[in-house]
């Protein structure tokens, strides 16, 4: 604890998880918006979809009213039969909608599938002296969603799985991180302010001092403090990863996503690792890597999936999520922290 008390037992995670995150936003992702003080989704369309397996289509525009006001739509397939299904939700509706044959394949395993524009929201990128961060509004999409999905009756609203890739996989994984109601967080490729170990930047790896450079918007402005100073940082992606235990958390990467700190990311998972297995909870923790470059490809999204069933539904899983990737690496110390700064 802040205090200096160590935590104990599995009661006393909540307490340090409330820190760890007060933290983590205060640095690197600033506040997010508030709640909204009203919310409706209005439904646009519906319409079956044959091609599909005869799946339904529906678009809804989700209206948010109060300090922060919003409008966007989101669009929700579910399968054919009766319901409630388990939903993976995807923002990455700005920069390549899910192919029919990944949507096929999710329907086929008997998922729903929601997607949204999170540029709607926030462009990207977008004009200075907005008083949110980019990433930290992005995650905020995926809450009000959530708001959606929870009250909708196709919607199983304790299997909600949220995902994306690159920077919408940075927002999966903090959207995951700040609401226990996301079930399972699945960030793909998500390097730099993601998955990726800040101090364990692998070959060729994007730094802070680019990442800021290029997107400064994107992160609270006191991260900018932080650039060839990482390891004065009092946390590291690790302890962003560990915001969702007990909760279930998937990272899929590519080898050949040099950008994108395949090695860091492993490196966070295995310090992150040692809280899952605290709380008792280390089956809910996973890994998939594939060989290849920055994409989010069929196969990542049939990992996703392939987790999905072993956690949602108890189906044993055809591939090894706690695989390490990369046997010859050292290993890096769990919680470590610099002098003076909170472990």
């Amino acid at each position: 604890m802040k205090d200096g008390r160590r935590v104990r037992m599995r009661a006393d995670w909540p307490q340090r998880r409330a820190e760890i995150l007060a933290e983590v936003l205060e640095i690197e992702y600033g506040p997010l918006p508030p709640p909204p003080a009203a919310f409706r989704a209005e439904k646009l369309h519906e319409h079956r979809v044959p091609r599909l397996g005869n799946a339904r289509h529906a678009q809804y525009r989700l209206v948010v009213e109060g300090e922060h006001p919003a409008r966007f739509l989101l669009d929700l397939m579910t399968p054919e039969g009766e319901g409630p299904f388990p939903v993976i939700l995807t923002g990455d509706g700005c920069w390549k909608y899910v192919s029919d044959e990944i949507t096929a394949e999710v329907l086929r395993r008997g998922y729903a599938l929601a997607v949204f524009n999170r540029c709607e929201l926030r462009p990207d990128p977008s004009p200075p002296g907005n008083p949110f961060a980019s990433l930290a509004v992005w995650a905020w999409g995926y809450h009000r969603c959530v708001d959606f999905l929870v009250e909708h009756p196709q919607v199983d609203a304790e299997k909600i799985a949220a995902t994306g890739h690159s920077r919408g996989g940075k927002t999966a994984l903090l959207a995951g991180a700040t609401d226990p109601r996301i079930a399972l967080t699945a960030p793909n490729n998500s390097g730099c302010g993601g998955a990726g170990c800040l101090r364990w930047p692998g070959e060729n790896a994007e730094r802070l001092a680019s990442i800021l450079k290029n997107f400064p918007e994107w992160f609270a402005p006191r991260l900018m403090a932080y650039v060839e100073r990482e390891t004065e940082m009092p946390f590291d992606q690790h302890a962003v990863k560990a915001l969702v235990a007990p909760r279930a958390l998937l990272c899929t990467e590519a080898r050949g996503d040099l950008w994108a700190n395949p090695e860091g990311s492993w490196q966070s998972q295995r310090a992150a690792a040692e809280v899952w297995r605290f709380l008792g909870a280390t089956s809910q923790l996973g890994a998939w890597y594939r060989e290849g470059a920055h994409a989010h490809t069929f196969d990542d999204w049939r990992a996703l999936l392939d987790f999905a069933d072993w956690r949602f539904r108890g189906l044993p899983p055809e591939r090894d999520f706690g695989a390490n990737p990369f046997p010859d690496l050292p290993a890096a110390h769990s919680w470590s922290a610099p002098k003076g700064a909170s472990a």
